[in-house]
């Protein structure tokens, strides 16, 4: 079970995703605009390499700079989060905004696993704050 980092020193960019390893050893993946098909291998390889060798105790998927996700790439970080669970991993999804939050539940994502998210129209309905 030796540690594989998934970066060494400064944020790693590829062309839609930033990735970091905080000093407490949690690993932030960043993705930047829409996440559709074109992106769909490297997402998902990045996050079954990072739970599965990486193994860090948390895995951040930041969604900040997302605009939009596809049907493919909702059901890859579905995924992660059951992968997570089988690695011990701790999975949590950051900052979607409230119909992203709403497919990820839908499609399986736990509640408790969406941080930062908040439905403006329905107040403390989905307040994750």
């Amino acid at each position: 079970m030796g540690e594989h980092p998934v970066t060494r020193g400064g944020p790693v960019r590829a062309q839609s995703l930033e990735v970091r390893t905080r000093p407490d050893g949690s690993v932030i993946i960043h993705p930047h605009g829409s996440v559709g098909l074109d992106k769909a291998v490297e997402l998902r390889q990045l996050l079954v390499h990072t739970v599965r060798h990486v193994r860090p105790l948390r895995l951040i998927l930041d969604l900040t700079d997302v605009g939009t996700i596809d049907a493919i790439n909702v059901g890859t970080l579905v995924a992660a989060c059951n992968l997570g669970d089988d690695h011990q991993v701790a999975v949590f999804v950051d900052n979607p905004t409230p119909d992203l939050a709403d497919r990820l539940r839908a499609a399986g994502v736990p509640p408790q696993r969406l941080r930062h998210a908040s439905r403006a129209e329905s107040p403390g309905r989905y307040d994750f704050r």
